[in-house]
């Protein structure tokens, strides 16, 4: 199968991730863009190059693509960008000729509304205003009315911003695409946002809660392979809860990334693969923001038939108890993925992706692995919290353990493509 893949941007969760699942099956050829054409925190995608990139595909069978990439220059860019709603219409009309004739699975994000004022990923004046906008926007939704004492012009540049980007999103429901989905990217329950998915849903959009993994969880839809998934959450009682950074409970994020990867969902004497939900009890915790919550404190033993684990007790970043637990069990042949990053519906759509597409190529999956254990575990939920770049040193006890679960061996090298502690490259050989 054939399938070209247009990411969100140049992150190793949007552009290497999709490359290490897909080798896991040889019969998947993945057609992706040259890295340095995408974009990146501060650069925006080489969209007259991906055009190019584009037409010289031949015998494509499916379109796996992220619509801001082409819209904007990528996910970041759709936020900071300021070209008119015209200059932005007339880029995607021209790629939509591109796409006639072909099975396209598309997403495009909802602009996000982050409740910080961390101006990385936006506009210069969130660095002052971003709370405010945040607050402002969230007691519209809820209230209908609001009071700020954000300055008229930058409040009209939000507002602006929202709205050329929202008139775009509509343009997506009339081209008669496979699947199009509209991403809620770093929600909370109330917020401009929010009305536009609702605002989309009414004119028949599809919309889920996530971003970055999206692109993966269509992926997978594009595979035609039957699935039978049994979703187990080891805190059963409290599945309703909602997880940092989204709207719904993680049981709606857990049926909904597996409804959208066209699994099917079932009980667990007729499943293919239990899905292990770690997830928290009261609130999802999160490390590198120092906020607590009660680790796991249960029993595990190996299942006795396949099963992946989505450990989503703390948002960027694993369970380190739960970790211990399910080394101490050991990884046995049942074991067919692991996944901790970002937020829960980034961990559970590329875990569901992998799983789906995984054939029998075991190196390329212990590779995954690795790469998922030391990225999820080793840095985020532990060495990140040094402050430092320079982590070789301070990864090397957790490669052991990890080599030792697994059973291999490798090289490897860290880097920091976007120049910050967000994200970390793992790289083995």
């Amino acid at each position: 199968m054939n399938i070209a893949f247009i990411p969100i941007d140049n992150r190793p969760v949007c552009y290497t991730l999709p490359e290490q699942i897909c080798a896991m099956n040889d019969e998947i050829n993945l057609f992706i863009p040259e890295r340095g054409m995408l974009g990146g925190l501060t650069k925006i995608a080489d969209v007259e190059g991906i055009f190019e990139w584009f037409k010289g595909l031949e015998n494509i069978d499916a379109v796996v693509m992220c619509l801001d990439t082409i819209a904007y220059g990528g996910l970041i860019p759709s936020r900071r960008s300021a070209d008119t709603f015209e200059q932005v219409k007339e880029r995607v009309e021209r790629f939509k000729k591109l796409l006639d004739g072909k099975k396209v699975y598309a997403f495009s994000s909802i602009m996000r509304i982050s409740n910080n004022n961390i101006n990385q990923e936006e506009k210069e004046y969130w660095s002052e205003y971003g709370k405010k906008i945040f607050e402002y926007s969230y007691n519209l939704d809820k209230f209908s009315t609001a009071e700020s004492d954000i300055p008229d012009e930058i409040l009209n540049d939000y507002l602006e911003t929202r709205k050329r980007n929202f008139e775009i999103n509509k343009l997506y429901l009339d081209w008669n695409l496979d699947t199009l989905v509209f991403s809620k990217d770093d929600c909370a329950e109330f917020g401009l946002n929010v009305k536009e998915a609702r605002e989309l849903e009414k004119l028949g959009g599809l919309t889920k809660t996530g971003a970055d993994e999206i692109p993966l969880t269509l992926l997978a839809r594009a595979v035609n392979k039957s699935l039978k998934v049994a979703p187990i959450f080891l805190e059963p009682e409290h599945k309703h809860r909602i997880s940092n950074y989204e709207d719904v409970s993680i049981e709606k994020s857990v049926l909904g990334q597996l409804e959208l990867a066209g699994c099917e969902v079932c009980e667990p004497d007729k499943a293919d693969i239990l899905l292990y939900v770690n997830n928290f009890e009261n609130h999802q915790g999160e490390i590198v923001m120092k906020v607590d919550t009660t680790p796991f404190t249960g029993d595990w033993h190996e299942p006795d038939k396949p099963y992946m684990i989505a450990d989503v007790r703390f948002a960027n970043g694993s369970d380190n108890a739960f970790v211990e637990k399910l080394f101490e069990a050991g990884l046995c042949e049942n074991f067919c993925g692991y996944s901790a990053w970002n937020t829960s519906a980034n961990s559970l759509g590329s875990l569901i992706c992998g799983v789906k597409i995984k054939a029998d190529n075991n190196d390329a999956f212990k590779r995954l692995q690795v790469v998922r254990f030391l990225d999820d575990w080793a840095y985020q939920a532990n060495v990140r919290q040094a402050g430092t770049m320079d982590i070789k040193d301070l990864m090397k006890p957790f490669e052991d353990r990890i080599f030792e679960q697994l059973g291999v061996k490798y090289n490897v090298n860290y880097s920091f493509p976007w120049d910050r502690l967000f994200e970390v490259e793992v790289e083995l050989s």
